[in-house]
């Protein structure tokens, strides 16, 4: 005999509009071969949607361009 399983789904999180703009706010240094790297990374990963992966890329570039480059 099947059971019937009821299925339930939570309704998505809707961010403040603005949000990915803040998470990826940063400026690589002009040529450095890392914050280039980074940038690249970041573009890709936010074209697929992945805003954990392209955020930690912004933190990245915004952590070795105030560290390095200071």
């Amino acid at each position: 005999m099947a059971t019937k399983h009821k299925t339930t789904q939570e309704p998505p999180v809707v961010l403040p509009i603005g949000l990915n703009t803040w998470l990826l706010d940063c400026v690589p240094a002009p040529d450095c071969k890392v914050c280039a790297a980074n940038w690249r990374q970041l573009n890709a990963a936010n074209d697929d949607g992945d805003i954990v992966k392209a955020s930690r890329h912004a933190t990245e570039i915004r952590d070795h361009a105030s560290g390095v480059h200071s």
